[in-house]
């Protein structure tokens, strides 16, 4: 008898040891491979959209630059440059889009005397990179891409960076880890915490409630692409930063929801600011709300004595 219960609970663990690996290797694989719209699909979308001018973009001045990742593969980047300005804005895309939804933002900071520079995030558009890990190697990118719009642009150049949802995550990863080089930073819809991020998904469209999933996930890509989730945490790093941050979101957004950069607000100290839209989804708040938003981000650079 004894021997059939050491036999039977044997084998149950084997079929559970085997569930949790495969669990954790879908699971990660979802992760580390998030599928991405299609670049066709981005540039059509912008087009329809009137967010994405073909003709200006076409006759503007442009340099196009590679830019070597210290993770070992290349950033493609865009420097746009309307304008007889050494101030540049370096804008950073969510995650499954590209440097072609940031196009429309460099025409708002056109309007407000800078240049800018539109970049793909690691395995995204024409960048390398093998995996998407939410802004722990996007920030090391970043903070690369920066180095070269400094090398361009000269020491007296004001130098702002503005990300959306992860592009906004890795802003502030950059600012608080390892560089608060920039001397303003616009933080629109991030999340604060990953881990945070992930079980708020997961409860909202799975019937998963256990935060084991989680838990078991994190080991996995920790073997599998070197970081803890616990190392993607903007709410950690927010606190270090001392340039101004203007922080955005949308009420409606139910993705990443509004109070998470309500947290990352209160935990920045001054000099800092905050505007919540009442219309718009996820990283939708420019696109519902362009006029308040450009004078939100006017309002934001004039009180810190950053316009050109």
């Amino acid at each position: 008898m004894k021997r059939r219960i050491l036999w039977f609970t044997s084998i149950l663990s084997s079929i559970m040891t085997a569930g949790a690996a495969i669990f954790g290797f879908v699971l990660t694989n979802r992760l580390m491979y998030l599928k991405k719209k299609d670049d066709a699909f981005i540039l059509d979308r912008e087009i329809t959209a009137k967010r994405f001018d073909e003709a200006w973009f076409n006759v503007v001045e442009k340099n196009e630059k590679w830019i070597d990742s210290p993770n070992g593969y290349p950033v493609k980047a865009i420097f746009l440059e309307p304008l007889d300005t050494n101030n540049f804005v370096v804008i950073c895309h969510g995650v499954t889009e590209n440097k072609i939804n940031s196009v429309k933002y460099a025409r708002l900071f056109e309007r407000l005397g800078f240049n800018s520079v539109v970049y793909d995030h690691r395995r995204h558009g024409d960048s390398g990179g093998k995996t998407t890990s939410f802004g722990h190697y996007e920030k090391m990118d970043l903070q690369a891409v920066v180095k070269a719009v400094d090398d361009y642009a000269g020491e007296e150049a004001i130098i702002g960076i503005h990300g959306e949802s992860m592009g906004a995550a890795t802003t502030i990863l950059y600012a608080g880890t390892l560089e608060d080089h920039a001397d303003f930073y616009i933080s629109d819809c991030a999340f604060s915490d990953f881990t945070d991020q992930l079980m708020y998904l997961m409860k909202k469209e799975t019937p998963l409630r256990s935060s084991l999933a989680i838990k078991l996930a994190d080991i996995f890509l920790r073997v599998r692409d070197g970081y803890s989730m616990k190392l993607v945490s903007p709410r950690e790093a927010v606190g270090r930063i001392e340039k101004p941050v203007l922080f955005i979101h949308s009420l409606p957004d139910d993705f990443i929801l509004p109070e998470m950069t309500q947290e990352l607000y209160d935990l920045k100290p001054e000099p800092k600011q905050i505007k919540f839209f009442e219309n718009g989804p996820h990283a939708q708040s420019y696109n519902q709300n362009p006029e308040e938003y450009e004078q939100t981000v006017a309002n934001f650079l004039y009180t810190y004595n950053l316009l050109p």
